[in-house]
């Protein structure tokens, strides 16, 4: 799983998050920035809203917290989230002596992210590709 550090700057960037079972995110700002959720029918479900999508926690009544809107939560993707958001552009994923190195095309351009995780990897280029594209 890729630091929230790390899903924040996705997300500050604008990856775009359409919430599905199984995604996990975090909550900053709310002095629960240790705490990863995971969408489930069970626990958290996303709603739809007058306002937009709500992130909706059934059954925590321990929390003052019923819902929340989606953009105050940092998806945290998981490293087959990352594959896709990279789509054509994500050309090889490679171990190296020292963890693993993610090659991506922008333009005519390549790019590469060293990281010690795949996923980490993954999510460093996304990053990039990110910040690249909205400088356009």
């Amino acid at each position: 799983m890729i630091a929230s550090e790390l899903a924040r700057a996705l997300h500050d960037a604008g990856l775009p998050w359409e919430p599905e079972e199984g995604d996990r995110f975090v909550l900053p700002d709310r002095d629960m920035d240790g705490q990863v959720f995971t969408i489930s029918e069970m626990v958290v479900e996303v709603r739809r809203s007058a306002v937009g999508r709500m992130i909706a926690f059934n059954g925590t009544t321990e929390w003052a917290l019923d819902s929340i809107e989606q953009a105050e939560a940092v998806w945290i993707p998981r490293e087959s989230q990352l594959r896709v958001a990279l789509g054509d552009r994500l050309l090889s994923l490679a171990r190296t002596d020292a963890g693993w190195r993610c090659t991506v095309r922008l333009g005519e351009a390549l790019h590469e992210t060293d990281a010690d995780e795949a996923d980490e990897a993954y999510a460093r280029a996304l990053l990039h590709v990110l910040r690249a594209t909205s400088r356009d």
